[in-house]
């Protein structure tokens, strides 16, 4: 299967070149804004709607004022996309995907997109020269590209602490793994990463927990520095880098997590979770973001997708914890400290985790058995599928 898929590498660019990279990071995100306020005002002031061409239009104009002729200084591809990426986010926007884009700020993350016209890529070298640049990035190559490819987008950021990334996307042929007879139901949680229904618990490694007392004291430390002083500046890097820290290992194990439940199973039932609901919760909130529900399941998603797994998402409103998986019954109420119960019909002791696991792999089962849409991918099941079934919900 031919898919298009994106490498990231740590580079480190020449003092000359991370100036050019700074330019083309400040255009680009002037851009950004200046396309940004002239379509809200456009609407608000006059109830005009502004298209993609509209702006593009503008901006040729734009660059030939005497008051922002510097935007010629970097290339125009960059700039260019800074207007799609614009566009693409009044789109999710208006179908309800997200909500309304904001202004950009030079403190937080920084990018810039290069098309096949703004970079010259040497593929038996290895070497990647920028538009505007006379000398090759310097990349860390820690994992290798598809042989062959060829990158079509390039895209190069830079963290708030410091560090340089280039993004190599390419079209590479993903071959799917080889067909596993394991069906897994995941129960997600917070005192356990993952419970599986055999029994098995993931621990939540607590990155943040871990790393809070030295974010406290950078971030007092951070406070204290005068507004504007070189002092502030090196404590923001500080307070920057734990953040990076806490970020990198949290993305490390769900990655490794992901691509074990893709390896060994063919079929992977999850349940649906609101995580952006369940963050408002007054104490358990920092919890929630530490663990990482979302990112977890996106993952699980889209390697489900390229490796021929199935992917079925429970519906939310399916009462995983309070049914028996034994006989069925479905208690009235159960508190959210209570972690085993004995069902009062068959009197089977439940581990409230695992039970949860156990029915959420039943349920997925049964609507992929009810002949739904079942497909590499997400699946989400429809509350005819559990009917049909006899699975009873709330």
């Amino acid at each position: 299967m031919r898919q298009k898929r994106a490498y990231r590498y740590r580079c480190y660019p020449t003092p000359a070149q991370a100036a050019v990279l700074a330019r083309t990071f400040g255009c680009a995100r002037f851009v950004y804004n200046w396309a940004l306020r002239l379509r809200t005002d456009a609407y608000y002031q006059r109830q005009e709607r502004v298209s993609y061409a509209d702006t593009s239009a503008a901006l040729t104009t734009l660059k030939q004022q005497p008051a922002t002729v510097w935007l010629n200084a970097v290339s125009s591809v960059p700039t260019q996309q800074a207007l799609r990426h614009f566009d693409r986010a009044f789109r999710n926007f208006y179908e309800g995907r997200a909500q309304y884009p904001s202004f950009h700020t030079k403190h937080g993350p920084q990018a810039a997109e290069y098309t096949t016209s703004a970079f010259r890529w040497d593929a038996q070298a290895r070497t990647l020269t920028l538009a505007k640049m006379h000398t090759p990035l310097h990349i860390h190559w820690s994992r290798p590209l598809p042989e062959g490819a060829h990158p079509t987008t390039v895209t190069v950021s830079r963290d708030t602490a410091g560090r340089y990334f280039v993004s190599l996307l390419v079209e590479a042929n993903i071959t799917p793994l080889p067909t596993a007879i394991g069906q897994v139901g995941i129960d997600l949680g917070l005192h356990d990463v993952v419970v599986l229904n055999s029994g098995e618990k993931v621990g939540n490694p607590r990155f943040f927990t871990q790393d809070e007392q030295r974010l406290a004291k950078a971030q007092r430390r951070h406070t204290k520095k005068q507004k504007g002083s070189k002092n502030r500046e090196k404590a923001r890097l500080k307070v920057a880098r734990i953040h990076a820290r806490i970020a990198d290992r949290r993305r490390d194990f769900l990655h490794k997590l992901s691509t074990r439940m893709i390896r060994e199973n063919q079929t992977i039932c999850v349940e649906s979770l609101r995580v952006k609901a369940l963050v408002r919760h007054p104490t358990l909130a920092k919890a929630i973001s530490d663990v990482g529900w979302g990112e977890f399941v996106r993952q699980v998603e889209y390697k489900a997708a390229w490796y021929g797994r199935t992917l079925v998402r429970i519906d939310q409103w399916y009462p995983s914890s309070k049914r028996c998986h034994v006989c069925g019954h479905v208690l009235d109420d159960l508190s959210l400290d209570t972690r085993q119960w004995v069902c009062p019909e068959c009197r089977t002791i439940h581990d409230r985790d695992v039970n949860a696991a156990q029915n959420i792999l039943a349920a997925g089962l049964a609507v992929s058995a009810c002949g739904e849409a079942v497909r590499p991918g997400r699946v989400r099941p429809t509350p005819a599928g559990f009917r049909e079934a006899g699975i009873p919900r709330l």
